[in-house]
């Protein structure tokens, strides 16, 4: 990716940053938090939108209402009960997340309301199942000291987790409730200007300040990172859904460049007049094209429509910098409606369409040289509603960069979600009174603002006997809780633990394996074996990895697939016996150099059922004593 002068093309990047609380309990009920793999009940809703108290209707949730979704909860009751059905009333808001969002403020200096107002903030994508969102703002202002800087802080809010997504079917979304009201702090940073790299200090300083106050949950999908990113004279872009520190760089890096590039595109069409574009229905005429992609769209009952933008030939396929093209911007626009079937002028003739049908798409349309087009395959009933989309997407782009929410993607890359909501979709909740803050609840979180992050790695340093690099890194982790947990009950080496949680797994994750299938009770667990000397060091990898990827769902299973379990004394005797008879020849000739070559015959069939310490304390004993006789 080419460098970006940041400073010339004015990147601003702000922070939100969504972090669950350790309550135990969510935020309006006392239900559990956990995870659910089996339901036992489901539901289906269809969500509709309504005026704000201004008479208004919110831009996103309008967007979203064209995709007309059904959607499916699905639900455990060890996690969910009414309250998350939306069939019952909120319970009043959870004391320990109110003491805890408190603590926050405190510990970022920032002024807490001494009345806290519940809000509700629509939310129509099904990822609530009342529509909305409830939210409570705790504070504004205050600082995160970060390097020579103070990043300034714009608000705190108290609110409820959404629905855990499990997947999109066509016109069905589906949800899991487990996750759904789960108590949260979403902390707003002012927006600064600052690259890739600053941003990712600044997204770690504030990460590691929430995890000193020992009350936020830990691990994969406990905390994202919304990113705000803008460059001069575009909109505001808001980016969901990073969830880790390289993640979030490659964003800002995207970001940085496509926003830049649609500023460069802007120029170009600037340079010419609007001018209203023409839509064709193509369907009939193109019965006869040879491209696959255009006969399955007609075998799928699709329409075929052209639309003509006068003026735009080269424009769809112009690249200002890699990968950053119009086209690509309206192909993720129509994506978002489940529509993959798009071409634009530029990238023809291609995909089977040839000359010829080109020539009857520009006779139809009446297209002269200087015009672009766009041809697209989609539902009748949808086809009103998407062509009005692009035509006011190609609108936009004339502006620059429009304001818009995206996702990001694992590669660091970002795709279109729907428009930015506006002041129409927060309105004062009903159900709720407002929320008292005394004075005493204000004093009591003053005095326990956790120590600084360098106080607590010291504290870890020498309660563990950890060097600086290891103590960092398990309280980077989603472990250290786990790490401290496994160091109380066991006699195993702190460094050891800290090493399998921070490296070990690491590494098989770099691997494709999944961690989310490794729960803490089952690592736990594994130490537990280990202490009682019933599973060796080695096999802790071997457990990992068996789980990881999906071969075993439980420790037992792990242990009985792999062989791991260890082997008595006189069992480990008798092997060893066997493969020093077998290398008779190699110890007559090597002498205790014969070690290395029989140790890697004895952990062809040992790896994991004994430490390698020990099985080469053994066999060199075992060579020694037959050098001796000899």
């Amino acid at each position: 990716m080419e460098e970006l002068d940041y400073k010339k093309i004015g990147l601003k990047v702000g922070l939100e940053i969504h972090q669950q609380l350790a309550t135990g309990k969510k935020l309006f009920c006392s239900c559990a938090q956990s995870e659910s793999e089996k339901f036992t009940k489901k539901f289906s809703r269809k969500l509709r939108i309504s005026k704000s108290e201004m008479g208004g209707y919110d831009p996103a949730a309008v967007f979203e209402k064209t995709k007309d979704k059904t959607i499916m909860y699905y639900s455990n009751p060890e996690n969910s009960c009414l309250v998350e059905e939306d069939e019952e009333p909120p319970h009043d808001v959870d004391n320990d997340a109110k003491n805890t969002a408190l603590l926050i403020a405190s510990a970022l200096n920032s002024k807490v309301f001494r009345e806290i107002f519940p809000m509700r903030k629509m939310v129509i994508d099904g990822s609530n199942t009342s529509g909305f969102q409830r939210t409570m703002l705790v504070s504004q202002g205050g600082k995160l000291p970060v390097d020579e800087i103070n990043v300034g802080v714009q608000s705190i809010c108290l609110e409820e987790d959404a629905a855990r997504l499990l997947g999109d079917e066509d016109d069905l979304r589906k949800y899991s409730l487990d996750r759904l009201g789960i108590p949260l702090v979403e902390i707003a940073l002012d927006p600064v200007e600052a690259g890739p790299k600053k941003m990712r200090k600044v997204a770690l300083t504030l990460g590691r300040l929430l995890r000193t106050t020992k009350k936020v949950a830990r691990g994969l999908g406990s905390i994202r990172q919304d990113v705000n990113v803008s460059v001069r004279g575009g909109g505001v872009v808001e980016v969901k859904g990073v969830q880790q520190l390289d993640q979030l760089e490659k964003v800002v890096e995207f970001e940085a460049k496509r926003q830049d590039g649609l500023m460069i595109i802007a120029k170009k069409l600037q340079k010419y007049e609007e001018a209203s574009s023409e839509i064709v229905d193509l369907t009939d005429h193109l019965k006869i094209c040879k491209s696959k992609i255009v006969q399955k769209s007609l075998k799928d009952g699709n329409k075929i429509k052209a639309i003509r933008f006068p003026n735009l030939a080269g424009i769809f396929g112009f690249s200002p910098h890699e990968g950053i093209r119009l086209g690509k911007e309206i192909a993720q626009l129509v994506k978002v409606y489940g529509i993959g079937g798009i071409f634009h002028s530029d990238e023809l003739p291609n995909y089977g369409i040839t000359e010829a049908d080109l020539a009857l798409v520009k006779n139809k349309l009446n297209a002269k040289d200087g015009d672009g087009f766009l041809i697209i395959a989609l539902p009748e009933s949808k086809s009103d509603v998407i062509i009005e989309q692009i035509i006011n997407r190609i609108k936009q782009a004339r502006l620059g960069v429009p304001a818009e929410t995206r996702l990001a993607t694992q590669k660091g890359e970002t795709i279109f979600l729907r428009p930015r909501p506006g002041p129409s979709r927060m309105y004062p909740e009903t159900d709720i009174p407002p929320v008292s803050v005394s004075q005493k609840e204000l004093d009591i979180s003053k005095e326990n603002i956790p120590k600084s992050w360098d106080e607590t790695i010291a504290e870890l340093k020498d309660k563990y006997n950890l060097n600086s690099q290891l103590a960092e890194q398990v309280l980077d982790s989603h472990y250290s809780d786990l790490f401290e947990m496994i160091c109380s009950k066991s006699k195993v080496s702190p460094n050891f633990v800290a090493s399998i949680l921070c490296s070990t797994i690491t590494n098989l994750q770099r691997k494709g394996l999944d961690a989310k299938l490794l729960k803490n009770d089952m690592i736990a667990c594994c130490f537990e074996m280990l202490a009682g000397e019933k599973i060796a060091k080695e096999s802790l990898e071997i457990i990992f990895e068996n789980i990881m990827n999906g071969k075993s769902n439980s420790v037992k299973d792990a242990i009985k697939i792999s062989a791991t379990k260890s082997i008595s004394d006189d069992e480990l005797s008798e092997h060893l016996d066997r493969i020093i008879s077998n290398g008779a020849k190699i110890i007559e000739k090597q002498g205790e150099r014969a070690v290395g070559p029989l140790m890697g015959e004895a952990m062809k069939d040992l790896r994991g059922k004994v430490s390698g310490e020990k099985l080469n304390q053994l066999l060199m004993e075992k060579i020694q004593k037959i050098i001796s006789k000899n």
